[in-house]
């Protein structure tokens, strides 16, 4: 017998004695396990990019920037709706109403970088150097799904007008004290990066991985002048504000005079305070310039460009009131933005894109009686397959009727997007009726792309792979007149 089958025989013979001591025994708890690791990761982050994938990508020409130039109106001689002429003589000349347009060219990027160390630990799990690609692009074109919705380059909020305040009710239980309300205006570049745990996006220096630093603004305006309001106890403080072109949010900062700190962030130019104010985490002493726009390196997105002084874009501000619905399967506010835009430009959107307030929101108005309640059912179209067993419950607009538009109207679709905001519908048209003949205008908003997604492995400079991936493009919007926004919309 070899020394290994007596070492094992004796081995054996003491796990079989029975007095033997518990502390031989081995347990998981000891850790002598296997490691039972999926490969590969998991990616658990949604990648939605409804924008980038519907607007039409069209390749640059070089230059700063892209440029055209628009017809906007043919003014006829004479009365510009009366033709007559006189037999015999000639009609006077026409005239051409022209503009010259341009939209800069910017570059998005994001790196990342991976270490020789967590390369080689990486092996036999997943391949992380293609996965640390991917996940860099990714991200970049989430951070252009933004830029296309509402990248700003161009409109300064500058100083938040100041709040109208009132003190009413019985209940409350904020403490009794004069009271003092700043409010800031905030775009959808300072609304998505702002919260109250974190407070108001202003202006961040970063610092590039080449170690340059660069300052890019996170899109808030300047702090409003403070209004005071007495409050005795059992009131609640009421605040309101008249919005600026842009503004699609508002930060309120409340506390007693020098004392205001961050309470709330609204998509409504409204709020209420009726409990005891919160310690906060940002004082509205932080917020001392207009960080609304970034003029150097950014485009305008399609609810900039709507909401900018002479789009002509139909932008409806609804101060905080709901949506009404009309007792017929529609919503007032939406009718009078379709037939607004009909009216002046003969245009139908093809789109209407919302947050997920407002669809359950139109979908609630649409499909309840009457006007108030009332005892008239709305009109509405139902499509069923043949084989269906039956309706589900929890039924949503997933089509709004345009009635205003040629050839008998048209079916909007009514788009679920994560980045509007609750209290806004960007309706959009994607492109021209076929009444604006020969308007060389395939696309309402096309992306003017320089140079596309391009991904560099930078030259090693430290034991690490690094990733940059980058475009050079811009959004060019031909009929801003093709887009409307309603904004301000109250919850319910």
């Amino acid at each position: 017998m070899s020394m290994n089958d007596q070492t094992l025989q004796l081995l054996k013979g003491s796990y079989q004695n029975p007095l033997a001591k518990a502390g031989n025994t081995v347990t998981t708890a000891a850790g002598l396990v296997n490691y039972d690791l999926q490969a590969p990761a998991k990616n658990l982050y949604p990648v939605i990019t409804i924008l980038g994938k519907r607007i039409p990508r069209v390749r640059g020409k070089g230059g700063t920037a892209t440029n055209w130039k628009s017809v906007d109106a043919i003014q006829g001689s004479g009365w510009d709706n009366t033709g007559w002429v006189p037999e015999g003589q000639r009609a006077g000349a026409m005239s051409l109403s022209t503009n010259n347009h341009a939209a800069s060219y910017a570059t998005l990027g994001e790196e990342g970088a991976l270490t020789f160390e967590a390369a080689s630990a990486a092996e036999g799990f997943e391949d992380e150097r293609s996965r640390t690609s991917i996940r860099v692009l990714q991200k970049a074109m989430l951070k252009e799904e933004s830029a296309i919705l509402g990248g700003n380059a161009s409109l300064a909020l500058g100083t938040a007008n100041t709040a109208t305040l009132s003190a009413a009710g019985t209940g409350a239980t904020l403490p009794a004290a004069t009271y003092s309300v700043i409010v800031v205006g905030l775009t959808l570049e300072g609304f998505l990066n702002s919260s109250v745990a974190n407070g108001v996006a202003t202006s961040k220096t970063v610092t590039g991985q080449d170690g340059q630093t660069f300052t890019l603004n996170g899109g808030s305006g300047n702090k409003s002048a403070s209004a005071k309001q007495a409050v005795t106890l059992g009131q609640t403080l009421s605040a309101s504000v008249t919005p600026k072109a842009g503004e699609l949010a508002w930060a309120w900062f409340v506390g007693t005079a020098g004392n205001e700190v961050l309470q709330s962030i609204t998509t409504v130019p409204n709020a209420t305070f009726a409990a005891p104010l919160t310690s906060g985490t940002q004082a509205a002493t932080a917020i001392t310039a207009d960080s609304s726009r970034n003029a150097n390196t950014a485009f305008d997105g399609l609810l900039t460009t709507a909401l900018k002084s002479g789009s002509g874009a139909y932008v409806k501000y609804l101060g905080g009131s709901t949506l009404t619905g009309s007792g017929a399967g529609t919503v007032n506010e939406i009718d009078a933005m379709l037939q607004n835009m009909w009216d002046n430009y003969r245009v139908s959107p093809t789109v209407l894109l919302v947050n997920s307030q407002e669809l359950k929101n139109i979908s609630n108005k649409c499909l309840s009686a009457g006007t108030s309640g009332g005892s008239v059912a709305p009109l509405l179209r139902a499509n069923r397959t043949m084989d269906a067993e039956g309706f589900m419950a929890g039924q949503i607009i997933a089509f709004y009727y345009n009635p205003f538009a040629l050839g008998g109207g048209v079916k909007i679709p009514v788009v679920l997007h994560p980045n509007v905001p609750a209290g806004t519908i960007l309706a959009w048209s994607e492109d021209l009726p076929a009444q604006y003949q020969n308007d060389n205008v395939p696309n309402v908003a096309e992306m003017h792309v320089r140079r596309d997604w391009y991904d560099i492995e930078w030259p090693l400079v430290t034991r690490s792979y690094q990733h940059g991936i980058y475009a050079e493009e811009v959004l060019a919007v031909y009929a801003p007149f093709a887009m409307g926004v309603i904004t301000g919309i109250g919850n319910g």
